[in-house]
């Protein structure tokens, strides 16, 4: 995300990339395999689990959740996403 705008422009979002204090409604950047794998995604946390992480791409639908690794930019399989 850095280096996307303006020279001098700070990104607009405030990332936890630290897994060990991930929580619940921390904003992640996450990344996808397959065709989309040089996209940056970004998404709500909305379970935290020893493992893996669920999360939330899109407010307006919430029943969207993807299952991502827990990592510090977790990734989520191609096949999770809608």
């Amino acid at each position: 995300m850095q280096g996307m705008g303006e020279t001098g422009e700070a990104c607009p979002f405030e990332f936890n990339f630290d897994p060990a204090s991930f929580k619940v409604g921390d904003l992640v950047s996450y990344r996808v395999t397959g065709n989309l794998a040089d996209f940056p995604f970004v998404g709500t946390l909305v379970e935290v689990h020893e493992t893996h992480v669920i999360i939330a791409a899109d407010p307006t639908k919430p029943d969207d959740r993807y299952r991502g690794t827990r990592e510090s930019r977790p990734l989520v399989d191609e096949s999770e996403i809608g």
